[in-house]
């Protein structure tokens, strides 16, 4: 967190070189923290699941909780039919939580855990898999009819040839601004802790009093950091169920 260069917390270190057919395929340290996140999620819902009590406890009760959560975003933005996709968006939003935590997690003196969502790579990949899914539900439950989702409906035959470009730029551009998006607010909050972190470092080796309001305002954005985590797997799961949704009920 102290380090001089805020931006050497996002690099990618490889933990084990390994190339198969010419391609970099090594272990590194977004891969183990992505191998973290996808064990402790498994061990967290077979811990809380497994009691099955009628009146839950802590772990159980937390488990109910995100899956509540879920299934009311889907009904509300897709209806009774979303629940269908709910193992997917489920996923997506235990896995981008539980990565967005991790990165807050301290794991030395002076750094906290690698941020996978600091990734553009993983985001995007992310991304794509959603548009990807979203695109083959679309025309699995449409057919050639889902094409008719970059036609708005009303609208003068005239001004078609300026929309319909627009709406399908609009279509194919969802991998990249739901990409940026998480990207860019992890970036953005972990600089932010690193600065701080720098300045209590600085001053804390010459005034004590005065290292106290650096070390106040890093509290205050690490609480900050850890509604963001939240807030952005929040935004990525709900968009994912909104382009669920076109595709379910064909938006135009």
């Amino acid at each position: 967190m102290a380090s001089e260069n805020p931006l050497l917390q996002f690099t990618v270190k490889k933990l084990v070189d390994l190339h198969i057919g010419g391609l970099d395929v090594s272990f590194t340290n977004a891969s183990l923290f992505m191998v973290i996140a996808a064990v402790l999620i498994t061990l967290f819902m077979v811990a809380a699941m497994r009691p099955k009590a009628i009146v839950p406890g802590r772990f159980q009760g937390a488990a109910e909780l995100f899956y509540e959560f879920i299934d009311n975003m889907l009904l509300e933005n897709i209806g009774v039919e979303g629940r269908r996709y709910f193992p997917f968006v489920f996923s997506i939003f235990m896995f981008v939580f539980f990565c967005n935590i991790l990165g807050l997690v301290p794991v030395g003196p002076a750094e906290s855990g690698f941020t996978v969502t600091s990734q553009i790579i993983v985001t995007f990949a992310l991304a794509l898999l959603v548009f990807v899914v979203v695109t083959v539900i679309g025309f699995m439950r449409n057919g050639l009819h889902f094409l008719r989702m970059f036609v708005p409906s009303g609208v003068p035959w005239p001004i078609l040839p300026i929309l319909v470009p627009i709406e399908v730029m609009s279509y194919f551009i969802r991998p990249v601004t739901l990409s940026v998006r998480l990207f860019a607010n992890m970036v953005a909050g972990h600089v932010m802790l690193a600065l701080f972190g720098g300045f209590v470092v600085g001053l804390s080796a010459f005034y004590v009093v005065p290292a106290v309001f650096p070390f106040a305002a890093i509290i205050a954005v690490l609480a900050l950091e850890l509604l963001i985590a939240a807030l952005q797997a929040y935004v990525f799961a709900m968009l994912t169920c909104i382009y669920l949704n076109d595709a379910v009920h064909m938006a135009h």
